[in-house]
């Protein structure tokens, strides 16, 4: 039975490069969709994570991506957030066109969805949210009809909110080592 529920996959790696090309290309070249991906360091030197969200696959499609990245030498840890408690948010940057009259709504519903407004110009309001799909996918509807002159997504990113995730450099020689707890 396909799922057509979008998957959010966290990947530890040792941060080295051309990381992110072989991430994303193992999903190219099986054909697997791709909705977003960021990556950055982790707060431990010498790490990142790349978060990866994917549509359209069934429970054994998320297996066999996990599968396959588990198999890229610098990949230390493949979690599915979905399965586990985990806090996902995305960013978005949002140009509004700012009629005299609009202007007032604008800044209401900034508030009701804790945006903020970071850049100003005679002709537009330039928002900052954050929040998970659900939240961003309503600002923009309210925003839509007040006219959106321009949007930029960061895609999702995700941490599980148990610590299955860490790092600790505590294997004696100043390596750190990747434990899941």
């Amino acid at each position: 039975m396909q799922n057509n529920k979008n998957h959010v996959i966290s990947v530890l790696v040792k941060d080295e490069a051309g990381i992110v090309s072989r991430v994303s290309g193992l999903f190219s070249g099986r054909g697997y969709s791709i909705e977003s991906i960021t990556a950055a360091q982790t707060s431990e030197k010498g790490y990142a994570r790349i978060t990866i969200e994917t549509s359209g696959g069934d429970a054994n499609v998320i297996e066999q991506i996990t599968k396959q990245l588990n198999r890229l030498i610098p990949v230390l840890k493949v979690i599915d957030l979905g399965d586990v408690e985990s806090i996902e948010r995305e960013l978005i940057l949002c140009k509004v066109i700012a009629k005299d009259e609009d202007r007032s709504e604008i800044l209401r519903i900034a508030e009701i969805f804790g945006a903020k407004i970071i850049d100003v110009t005679p002709r537009t309001y330039t928002l900052q949210a954050i929040g998970d799909e659900r939240q961003i996918r309503s600002l923009i509807e309210l925003l839509r009809p007040i006219g959106i002159r321009e949007l930029v997504r960061s895609g999702k990113v995700g941490i599980t909110r148990a610590n299955q995730f860490t790092t600790n450099n505590a294997n004696g020689n100043g390596n750190s080592v990747v434990k899941a707890e």
